[in-house]
């Protein structure tokens, strides 16, 4: 059985923006929603592979709402279950999760052709529903020598209540392009480049576009760096822009000349 850091490191896109709301000044079309909740969608997608990343490495469980988890090495492919058991529990930043998620693997994190999937089972975080399935292929070296992978994204949040659901699919390639070459994660760095699409809470559709690389820094809980444009099927484009490199928890949304800053939460 292998378990070191590397089983399974994605990155974390750790994002849940705390507000959703349409303005309208002068008829100028400030709506956000699309924008917000692909964020939410990248978030939870990206906070449920850390809890994989997390209980793969070392089988360190550290955290306050931390998994049983079961490795089975003898299946194929090798599957993994992460049980955070059927109530809430709260983890050290506060966000509630409980239920099931289930992983396969096809080999080593490092292998070229290796295969992860991760899938939600009865999962709910801060009470939403997470359906679908996060997959990533190793594609082996790019031509600057970093192993890269293929990431493809297909799921869904459903509010508690049940009074929305958005969508999100994505097809991203990951560069890890530092800390390949030390066992702890905290020097890892990957670029992120790719596109995606969704439908958000409202029913309306869009797309998404990476213009300039994420930085993911498995330092920091948060993307440090990039922009996503987001376009609606009608209406002008959204523009999200992570910063220059501070781990601050903050993002902005640029519309129609408008800047909005949004918390993460």
């Amino acid at each position: 059985m292998h378990t070191p850091k590397h089983l399974l490191l994605i990155g974390l896109l750790a994002l849940t923006a705390t507000a959703c709301r349409r303005i309208k000044a002068d008829d100028i079309d400030l709506d956000y929603t699309n924008a917000n909740d692909n964020a939410r969608l990248e978030d939870v997608f990206g906070d449920m592979l850390a809890q994989v990343d997390k209980a793969v490495d070392d089988n360190g469980l550290r955290d306050a709402c931390d998994p049983t988890v079961t490795f089975d090495t003898i299946s194929s492919p090798r599957t993994i279950t992460l049980d955070f058991g059927a109530e809430n529990c709260t983890a050290a930043n506060g966000r509630l999760r409980r239920g099931k998620i289930q992983v396969s693997y096809t080999g080593r994190y490092r292998d070229q052709g290796t295969v992860i999937t991760i899938v939600p089972e009865n999962y709910f975080v801060n009470n939403n529903l997470v359906l679908g399935s996060k997959g990533m292929t190793n594609l082996g070296l790019d031509a600057d020598d970093n192993i890269h992978f293929a990431v493809a994204v297909s799921g869904s949040i459903t509010a508690g209540d049940g009074s929305w659901t958005a969508t999100h699919t994505a097809a991203r390639t990951r560069t890890w392009i530092e800390g390949s070459g030390t066992p702890q994660l905290s020097d890892d760095v990957y670029l992120i480049t790719g596109g995606g699409s969704g439908v958000n809470r409202n029913g309306l559709p869009y797309t998404t576009n990476i213009t300039q690389a994420l930085r993911v820094a498995l330092s920091c809980p948060f993307i440090t760096a990039g922009t996503v444009q987001v376009t609606p099927a009608s209406g002008v484009v959204r523009t999200i822009d992570y910063g220059t490199g501070a781990c601050d928890g903050t993002f902005t949304v640029m519309v129609n000349g408008q800047t909005f800053t949004v918390t993460i939460g």
